[in-house]
Order: structure tokens, then sequence, then C-alpha cells
């Protein structure tokens, strides 16, 4: 169902792709938006145990595009580094393409939720004082991973 690589020698191994996957601070969701066009969305994430989870409002383009059609992609990029000398990035980039939805289980919503903020927030006392005052305004986001591919890339 899913392509294979054209450039496949520049492939990275899951393992790697997972490691880039787990440390990327954010990462572009692409759904389809109204009229079938694209849209695509910077966030923040948490990626556990083969889906991505991501925080959002309850309402607008986002969630009706996912109430709408439940196939996604999300791309995100390592920092990349420059060889002495070399003006140029090496950069991987990781695709995820698969099924979304919203996390109706309002359990596993603020425990997904908490963990994104664990990922972001300086402090246990911050994240806290963040979900008290706004988790109960916030969506969660699930992506299941059904394909995903990396790729080293040399931005020459």
């Amino acid at each position: 169902m899913f392509r294979e690589m054209r450039r496949y020698k520049q492939q990275v191994t899951d393992g790697e792709a997972l490691e880039i996957l787990q440390s990327a601070k954010r990462g572009v969701l692409a759904v389809m938006g109204d009229e079938g066009y694209p849209y695509t969305i910077p966030l923040d994430f948490v990626y556990d145990d083969g889906k991505i989870y991501f925080h959002s409002a309850k309402t607008g383009h986002k969630i009706d595009a996912i109430r709408n059609y439940d196939k996604a992609s999300f791309c995100v990029l390592n920092d990349g580094y420059k060889e002495l000398g070399q003006w140029w990035y090496h950069i991987t980039s990781i695709i995820c393409f698969g099924r979304i939805c919203l996390v109706e289980d309002e359990s596993i919503a603020m425990e997904k939720l908490r963990r994104i903020g664990k990922k972001y927030f300086p402090s246990e006392v911050d994240l806290e004082e963040e979900m008290a005052k706004n988790a109960k305004n916030a969506a969660v986001i699930e992506l299941t991973i059904e394909h995903m591919t990396g790729k080293k890339v040399r931005e020459k």
C-alpha cells in the first residue's frame, strides 16, 4: 500500500527513525482539510509505543479535518549537523503515515496530555499548574502509525 523509498540508499533504519521521532521537539501534521486541500500544522507531540499524541483546542480546522477523514501524515526533522568547512546541513527526516482520531476516553486523554506536558514543561509544578488551568479545554489527538520512513539528506 505504501511506496518504497525511491532513494533507498539514504533510508535510515527503523531504530534510527524511532530515535529521531522520540527526540524531536516539533513536527508538521498533514490532514485533509476543507474542499480537499491539504492542511498542515506545526505541533508539539509525544511518541508512545507506535502512536503519536498531540494536544489541541476542542474545535477548529484541524479537529474538523480529523473528524471528516482519518488518514494523516506527520513529518519531523532532526537538528542536523554541518561538517567542518561546509555551509550545508546533513539532516534526517521522518515521515509517519497512519490513522488519526480524537482520544475519547477522558482518563487516557489526561494521561497523554500529561505525558506531552512532561516533554515540554520545565518542571512538574509548571505542568500541574497548566493542567489545572487548561486541561479541561484540551483535546488529545492520536495518530496510529501504519508506515514510517526516514531519510538522510544533504541540503546542498
